[in-house]
C-alpha cells in the first residue's frame, strides 16, 4: 500500500497529533478528555475518528476516538504510529466479572484475554496480550493518588456486545457460557471491547499502550443479588488518564 502523509481514516498528518494519546471509543468524550489539555485544537474528524490535540505540561498530547471494537482501534493505533504518536492509553467502558468489581470503579488492565478476532492477524493465540508496564505503573500510581476506587487485573475483551449479554440465543451458547465461567473462575475482573487488540497491534509496532476502565455495571453482581447502580459519569477513569500521561512525560523527561 502507498505510504501517504495524511493517514487515510484518521485524516491527521506528522504534527498533528502528539506522541502520547488517548484512545476513547466514543467520538463524543474526545472533547470531554480535550478539557483537560491546555490550549486543545480540533484537529479532524472522518468516520468514527475524532481528534483533538493540546498540550500537558508542555508537552504536545493529543485524544483520538477509535468507534467501538478491535478493528477500527487497529486502524486508530496503525496510523497515529505513522504520524509520531508512540504512547497510548486506551480509557473506555467496561463490564465488571468479578464480583468485588462495582459499578463506578476504575479497572486498570494488566492483560486481556484474547477472545477477539483483530489480535489474531497480528500475533499468534499464544503471545499474551499486556499492558506496557511502565503504563500500567503510571495508572495505578495516578489512580491511588487521586484516591479512586480501583483494580488491576486481567480483562476479557470480545468482539460481540450481545454475545456477552445474550448468549443464550447464540448458536454458539454451549462455548460463550463454558468460557464465561471460565473467567470468573480464573478472577478475570470485567469484559470490554478494544485492549487484546491495542495491546498486541503495540507490540508488533514496538510501541506502547496501556488501558483503564469506567465500570459501567456488573452482571455476576446483579446475578448474585447484590447492589447494583449503573454508572455513565467516565470522569474518574479520564482524570486517571490524564494523570497517568503526566507522570510518564515526568519519567520520560528524566530519562
Amino acid at each position: 500500500m502507498q505510504e501517504r502523509e495524511l493517514q487515510y481514516h484518521i485524516q491527521c498528518a506528522p504534527g498533528d497529533v502528539g506522541r502520547y494519546c488517548i484512545l476513547p471509543g466514543d467520538p463524543g468524550r474526545c472533547e470531554k478528555i480535550a478539557a483537560w489539555f491546555d490550549s486543545p485544537v480540533h484537529v479532524s474528524t472522518n468516520r468514527e475518528y475524532v481528534t483533538y490535540t493540546g498540550t500537558l505540561l508542555g508537552e504536545k498530547v493529543s485524544v483520538v476516538s477509535t468507534g467501538i471494537g478491535g478493528p477500527s482501534a487497529a486502524i486508530a493505533m496503525e496510523e497515529l504510529v505513522k504520524i509520531g504518536a508512540d504512547t497510548f492509553i486506551r480509557v473506555g467502558t467496561c463490564g465488571g466479572i468479578k464480583l468485588d468489581v462495582r459499578a463506578g470503579d476504575v479497572v486498570i488492565a494488566t492483560g486481556a484475554v484474547r477472545m477477539e478476532g483483530t489480535s489474531r492477524e497480528y500475533a499468534p493465540i499464544e503471545f499474551p496480550a499486556v499492558s506496557d508496564y511502565r503504563i500500567l505503573h503510571a495508572l495505578t500510581r495516578a489512580a491511588d493518588g487521586l484516591g479512586q476506587n480501583w483494580h488491576a487485573g486481567v480483562v476479557q475483551c470480545k468482539d460481540s456486545f450481545y454475545g456477552q449479554h445474550s448468549p443464550g440465543r447464540m448458536p454458539v451458547a454451549y462455548e460463550l457460557e463454558q468460557k464465561w465461567q471460565a473467567w470468573k473462575r480464573l478472577g478475570v475482573l470485567a469484559s470490554e471491547m478494544e485492549s487484546a487488540a491495542l495491546f498486541t497491534v503495540a507490540a508488533a509496532l514496538g510501541v506502547r499502550c496501556g488501558a483503564a476502565f469506567h465500570v459501567v455495571w456488573n452482571q455476576e453482581r446483579e446475578l448474585a443479588g447484590l447492589d447494583q447502580k449503573e454508572s455513565h459519569d467516565t470522569s474518574a477513569a479520564i482524570r486517571t488518564a490524564i494523570e497517568a500521561l503526566k507522570l510518564l512525560i515526568i519519567e520520560d523527561r528524566e530519562k
